[in-house]
């Protein structure tokens, strides 16, 4: 159970971090939930057991609790990475060698994981940016190769371009770390912390030097604050859709894909979208009638 109570706090946290502010939790999850509860011996009687459970009809928004800071090794301060002169292909693969031998980097990455750094196409007109590698990325050291990266695939591919037309990195190049549980894995994900992005943030300044795009898109607001600064905002909606910059490249804000692995209408997908539309118009992308009628309400 402490395994799945995990899982659902990650996540809770994740959500809390792109904005959200209440979920819905229909009576019967609830009901379960103090089942569960009771019959687990390593916890006490407490009031929350004995609260009565909400009776709508309709599932119940139960505000979250408070994301509690992780507690992580302080890091040493950023590296510096010059780009040497030479052909976009050679910048690069210094800067993979330079990420992937960095100490701080090896020390984050468990054993048998991989330190991750973007790919794509170095002469990209759109670069897209998340916050973290998570279970599948440090396995194949790549971004965005699990469920929301095959969905961001689907997006690009609805923008009328391909994964190996833009370029795709994150803010951090080590899965965050969580207490491992059973068998030593960790299970689920969280945001990285302030620090743990000022540091990685060089290699993603040099990316963008070495890729030269015409635009970066955040996904998700912990990559909207690595990039426009700690209390920039205090929720994503005051930012998303809005151009911004960083590195002077305009940037675009938007929701990381994960948003639409939980919110599936077509008011959810249709707001991304309009922000890809947005993208498309400042990259000179062609769109057709049907592209700009993706998703809205019928």
């Amino acid at each position: 159970m402490r395994t799945a109570l995990t899982a659902l706090t990650d996540e809770l946290r994740r959500l809390k971090s792109t904005g959200v502010k209440s979920v819905s939790v229909s009576d019967s999850s609830l009901v379960a939930l103090r089942s569960v509860l009771r019959r687990s011996a390593a916890l006490q009687p407490s009031a929350v057991l004995d609260r009565p459970v909400a009776r709508a009809q309709s599932p119940v928004s139960q505000p979250m609790a408070p994301a509690e800071k992780p507690k992580v090794a302080l890091l040493p301060p950023p590296p510096t990475f010059q780009v040497p002169v030479g052909e976009k292909a050679f910048q690069w693969a210094a800067l993979l060698a330079a990420v992937t031998s960095d100490p701080v980097c090896l020390s984050h990455a468990r054993p048998g994981k991989k330190v991750v750094l973007g790919v794509g196409k170095l002469d990209a007109e759109i670069m897209f940016v998340g916050e973290a590698p998570g279970a599948e990325e440090e396995i194949q050291g790549e971004p965005f190769v699990g469920p929301a990266g095959q969905l961001l695939t689907k997006m690009i591919g609805a923008m009328g371009l391909k994964r190996p037309d833009v370029y795709i990195g994150n803010i951090m190049n080590w899965r965050p770390e969580l207490p491992p549980g059973p068998g030593g894995v960790q299970v689920g994900n969280r945001p990285p912390t302030e620090e743990e992005m000022l540091y990685c943030l060089p290699f993603l300044r040099a990316q963008i030097a070495i890729v030269q795009p015409k635009l970066i898109v955040a996904l998700g607001s912990t990559a909207a604050q690595g990039l426009l600064g700690y209390g920039a905002f205090k929720a994503l909606g005051e930012v998303r859709g809005q151009w911004r910059e960083f590195s002077g490249r305009p940037l675009m804000v938007t929701y990381h894909p994960s948003y639409i692995l939980r919110n599936q209408s077509n008011r959810s997908k249709r707001m991304i979208w309009e922000d890809l539309l947005k993208v498309m118009e400042r990259a000179s992308l062609p769109i057709t009638e049907k592209q700009r009628a993706f998703f809205l309400e019928k």
